[in-house]
């Protein structure tokens, strides 16, 4: 028995096909149904600029509506995953803004950590070599993140005379790490060894830096061959039950899971097993 359909999603009007997008301010490319983000400029290591951050929030926005991808993987060319912002482009114009274009600025970056986590893809950060600033908040809004032992992570925002509370870094990190951990990173603006960062559970796990990348798309790749309706689901409730009391969590959940019963997947597996058979899953 059918219970969704593709076809009325579309009808809805909340359908778009990424497959075939065309980036301006990064590398994008599809395989098979995970979306490759590489932001592409090596030879900066990788800043992100005010277009970037704008074509990577809109991007994430419509990820929402996107049934072509099933997983993220976002990654950086080169050596590094990500410098910050860009010095020139970025940080120097700042300085000339008033009040209101500075608040559009700061609104603008974290809107793309809100987009980041309201879409419904698993986002796999491959990180390598210099993770800074605004990179290190991306990777930090990722679901799951790749490393390896020369990356170096650094939220350095008191390095430059900013607070360290940047794009959500005061309610997310400490969920990662702690909040022992997170005050001495935030405070001190000092890079966190790969090492470190596994150890302390900001990274996943560590590869050899040749291998990160491919490791977070064979995971992407695994993730986009399972029941993609219920990782959406429990990527959904990993974020609103940082609001709730466990009571409400459990009342939550319980609505949460009946609702993926009522899937094809939940059928598939079920016959799969009777028959002894590895479940095909399509996420309806």
């Amino acid at each position: 028995m059918k219970y969704l359909s593709g076809e009325a999603s579309s009808l809805a009007g909340n359908h778009v096909t990424l497959a075939n997008f065309q980036a301006k301010h990064f590398a994008y490319s599809v395989t098979g149904q995970v979306a490759n983000i590489t932001l592409n400029r090596p030879e900066r290591k990788n800043p992100l600029t005010f277009d970037s951050y704008a074509e990577l929030r809109d991007l994430f926005r419509q990820m929402c509506f996107a049934d072509d991808i099933k997983a993220i993987v976002i990654s950086g060319a080169g050596e590094n995953f990500c410098s910050g912002g860009d010095v020139h482009e970025i940080i120097g114009p700042l300085t000339k803004l008033d009040m209101p274009g500075l608040l559009r600025f700061t609104q603008m970056t974290g809107d793309l950590v809100k987009a980041m986590r309201a879409c419904p893809q698993p986002v796999i950060a491959a990180v390598d070599g210099i993770c800074a600033g605004a990179g290190a908040i991306i990777a930090m809004a990722s679901d799951i993140r790749f490393g390896t032992v020369r990356s170096k992570t650094a939220f350095l925002f008191t390095r430059v005379g900013l607070a360290g509370c940047d794009m959500g870094a005061c309610a997310i990190l400490p969920r990662i790490i702690g909040q022992g951990r997170a005050s001495d990173l935030l405070y001190s603006g000092r890079s966190m060894s790969g090492e470190e960062a596994e150890r302390w559970g900001f990274f996943n796990r560590l590869v050899d830096p040749e291998s990160v990348l491919g490791e977070a798309q064979a995971y992407a790749q695994n993730l986009a061959s399972g029941p993609t309706f219920a990782h959406a689901m429990t990527k959904k409730m990993l974020h609103q039950e940082w609001d709730m009391g466990v009571d409400q969590a459990i009342d939550a959940e319980a609505q949460a899971q009946a609702i993926c019963m009522m899937t094809n997947d939940f059928h598939r597996a079920y016959h799969a097993f009777v028959n002894k058979q590895k479940p095909e899953f399509e996420g309806d």
